[in-house]
């Protein structure tokens, strides 16, 4: 049973994962806000925070980029769901392989394990996130080698449809990409929801 929760802006559809994952009191989330530490603009990840604790769940941060092996395994693999900020894609790609979290990741939610993916964390589901260099930079990532990513879902999420700042990226992304891309672009009032092959996309 593979199930993930795709936004643009978490705080303002958590309403629709309440309906999605009602059994939240007590959980634990494995939080990551690893694409946001090489950003000047980040009130999103405590934003994204509140929202979770507001749920009724219980946030267990994990940076990866500064982590353990050890504690990479262990959040990872003990805690009940998986949350990933947004930020830049290519520096959170490149430290999810760069740890080997990449893998345990994909290993956890291909068994089951609730992923939810926050603008860039949404993005790397994707099989790959080469068509999100008009969003952020790949300057961020000088280490990173492949933009394969988790390819937990066949299609491209594109993030901040239709809003501020991103509005003209997001449009010039869908523009360059939709004749060769299977593109999945929200607002950040939508979600994507999976359970296994069943992808719906819901509005608040």
């Amino acid at each position: 049973m593979k199930k993930l929760f795709l936004a643009s802006s978490f705080k303002d559809v958590a309403c629709i994962f309440a309906n999605f994952e009602e059994n939240l009191s007590g959980k634990t989330v494995t939080f990551i806000p690893t694409a946001s530490v090489v950003e000047k603009v980040v009130f999103y990840v405590n934003s994204g925070k509140k929202a979770l604790e507001k749920l009724g769940l219980i946030v267990d941060v994990l940076e990866i980029s500064t982590a353990t092996s050890d504690e990479i395994n262990t959040k990872l693999k003990g805690n009940d769901f998986i949350y990933v900020t947004g930020g830049n894609t290519f520096f959170l790609l490149q430290e999810l392989q760069r740890t080997g979290a990449d893998k345990i990741i994909i290993q956890e939610v291909n068994a089951g394990k609730l992923y939810i993916g926050e603008s860039a964390g949404a993005m790397i589901t994707a099989p790959n996130i080469e068509y999100a260099a008009a969003m952020d930079s790949v300057k961020k990532a000088p280490a990173l080698t492949s933009f394969d990513a988790l390819n937990l879902v066949e299609f491209y999420t594109v993030p901040h449809y239709t809003n501020a700042p991103f509005k003209k990226i997001a449009h010039k992304i869908v523009d360059s990409y939709s004749s060769t891309l299977a593109l999945s672009a929200i607002s950040n009032n939508e979600a994507i929801l999976i359970e296994n092959d069943n992808v719906k996309i819901e509005k608040n």
